[in-house]
C-alpha cells in the first residue's frame, strides 16, 4: 500500500479529524521526586502511542510539526518537556543528571495505559536508551534514536555546550535570538518572522529573553572524554546490547556530533537495528528535513505494526541515504 494511502487508512481508522491532527492538547506528567513535567498530546488518546523526547536545550515545541503529522496519521503523538527545559519543572536541588532523566522517563512509561513507541533525539535518545536497556520490564514498541549513539564526536557536542554558555546572560530582542541560531546553524534559512522563537524562551524582570531552560542544567552537560560524560560511551555500549526491541537510528549527513563510524559502532551492538541517513540535514535532524524525517518515522511505525521484517523496505546496518 502506498505511504499516502496508508496514512489515509490509519487516520481513517483510528477517528481521527484535522482538529485533533493540528491542535494540541496540554498534558501532564508526574516524575521523580513529584516534579511537574509538562507535555503536549496530538491525536486521539486512544490511538497508538508515540512519546516525543527532545534534545538537550530544546523544549517540547521542537516537536510540534512532527507531531501534527504523526495526530494526522492516527497516531497519538505527547512531545514531553524534559524536566528543567520549557514548561515542567526546574529541578530544585538542580539535578539534571542521567539518572534523575532515566527515573522521570520510568515514571512516565509506567503511568501510560498502553505500550509506546519513542523517538528520542540527542538527549532524549541516550535517555531511552539507558532507560530501556537498564529496566527490561518497561515496555516499548519501537525506538527511533535521531542523531545520536553512544560514542558521539567530542568537537560537535562541544560546540553545542558553547553555544548554550555563550547566551547565559541572555538577549535584548527575538532579532538577537535568530541571528545566535543562524551562526550556530547557518545552513537552516533564518525565520523571516522572529516571532516563532519566543515559545522557546523566558522572558525575566527585566524584559531580557533567555532560553527556556534551567541553567543549572550545563553542570550536567559536559564534553565527552573517555568515558566520562553525562551518559557515559560504556554505560551506553551495555545498554544498547540489551536492547532486542525495533529500532530505527536516523542521523543527519551532516552532524558534527554523530559520525557514521560512531553510528556504525551501534549497529554492531544491536543486530536487529536500521540505519537511514538523511542528506541535507545536521545534528537537529527533524528541525532540518522535518518532512522526510517524519516520513521515515511513520514508516518505521507502520512496518512494525504490519509485521514487515524489513523497516522501511530497505534500510539496513550499511544506512540508507534519503
Amino acid at each position: 500500500m502506498p505511504d499516502q494511502d496508508r496514512i489515509s487508512a490509519r487516520a481513517a481508522s483510528t477517528g481521527a479529524s484535522a482538529s485533533a491532527a493540528h491542535d494540541g492538547t496540554s498534558t501532564l506528567f508526574v516524575g521523580d521526586n513529584n516534579l511537574v513535567l509538562r507535555a503536549t498530546r496530538f491525536g486521539d488518546q486512544d490511538a497508538p502511542v508515540v512519546l516525543l523526547l527532545h534534545g538537550g536545550g530544546q523544549t517540547r515545541h521542537a516537536w510540534a510539526d512532527t507531531g501534527r503529522a504523526l495526530a494526522a496519521a492516527g497516531y497519538c503523538a505527547i512531545a514531553l518537556d524534559a524536566r528543567g527545559h520549557g514548561n515542567s519543572d526546574w529541578c530544585p536541588q538542580g539535578d539534571y543528571s542521567a539518572r534523575a532523566l532515566i527515573s522521570d522517563l520510568r515514571a512516565i512509561l509506567e503511568s501510560l495505559p498502553c505500550t509506546p513507541y519513542i523517538v528520542g533525539a540527542s538527549m532524549g535518545g541516550l535517555t531511552a536508551m539507558l532507560t530501556l536497556g537498564e529496566h527490561p520490564e518497561l515496555a516499548c514498541r519501537g525506538l527511533v534514536l535521531v542523531d545520536v549513539a553512544p560514542r558521539l564526536e567530542r568537537d560537535g557536542v562541544r560546540r553545542i555546550i558553547e553555544f548554550m554558555r555563550r547566551h547565559r546572560d541572555g538577549f535584548d530582542s527575538l532579532e538577537q535570538v535568530r541571528d545566535a541560531v543562524a551562526a550556530y546553524n547557518p545552513a537552516r534559512k533564518a525565520p523571516q518572522d522572529a516571532q516563532g522563537l519566543r515559545k522557546n524562551l523566558r522572558e525575566d524582570s527585566s524584559g531580557r529573553l533567555h532560553w527556556h531552560w534551567d541553567p543549572a542544567f550545563l553542570d550536567h552537560a559536559v564534553i565527552p572524554e573517555g568515558d566520562e560524560g553525562m551518559f557515559g560511551q560504556a554505560r551506553l555500549n551495555r545498554a544498547a546490547r540489551r536492547l532486542s526491541l525495533p529500532v530505527l537510528l536516523i542521523r543527519g549527513y551532516h552532524s558534527d556530533v554523530l559520525s557514521d563510524q560512531g553510528a556504525r559502532e551501534l549497529m554492531a551492538l544491536m543486530p536487529q537495528a536500521h540505519y537511514l541517513v538523511l542528506e541535507q540535514a545536521g545534528h537537529m535532524v527533524a528541525g532540518d528535513r522535518n518532512s522526510i524525517f517524519t516520513s521515515a518515522v511513520q514508516r518505521f511505525l507502520y512496518d512494525l505494526e504490519s509485521n514487515n521484517a524489513a523497516p522501511l523496505s530497505s534500510p539496513s546496518k550499511q544506512g540508507v541515504t534519503l
